[in-house]
């Protein structure tokens, strides 16, 4: 497992920051551990606007977040988890979710938390996912890297 060597970062104030929240609908359970994992450090954050929105799946959350990001947003929490099958299609989203929201973060100049989860099984997705039993918030840690970037790169402007 990963999490070993994480920051640790100081208490935030991004009271003033406008931040969309995109999460993918597939699996359920785990979905929702990583929506209050984000929620809990947006919140602890002082984020006062917040807008939560639903996409079908991962291969979506690039264009949810290039939408975002136009309307506004000062950071992008995109959550997501895609769990390896027995064909290609994982490697296929996986790298599609990854390239477009990298890209997107790089040509835009606005953070965007990766909160999508790559995992062989679901048991990696739940232990991941923020859950009670979870050894790792996957969600709370996307949604503190988004904010503490986009407080960072105030100072630039």
């Amino acid at each position: 497992m990963s999490g070993a060597g994480a920051p640790a970062f100081e208490p935030l104030d991004a009271s003033a920051l406008r931040v969309v929240v995109i999460a993918a609908s597939w699996h359920t359970v785990v979905m929702d551990g990583l929506l209050d994992g984000a929620r809990r450090a947006l919140t602890d954050a002082h984020v006062a606007e917040v807008t939560e929105l639903r996409v079908p799946g991962t291969f979506e959350l690039p264009v949810a977040a290039s939408r975002a990001i136009a309307a506004g947003a000062d950071a992008v929490v995109t959550l997501g988890v895609v769990i390896r099958g027995g064909t290609p299609h994982f490697e296929y989203v996986c790298q599609a979710a990854t390239m477009g929201l990298t890209d997107l973060a790089v040509t835009s100049g606005v953070p965007i938390g990766f909160g999508v989860l790559t995992c062989d099984t679901e048991e990696q997705a739940v232990a991941r996912a923020g859950l009670p039993g979870s050894i790792e918030d996957k969600g709370y840690e996307a949604a503190l890297a988004a904010l503490a970037t986009a407080l960072t790169l105030q100072g630039l402007r």
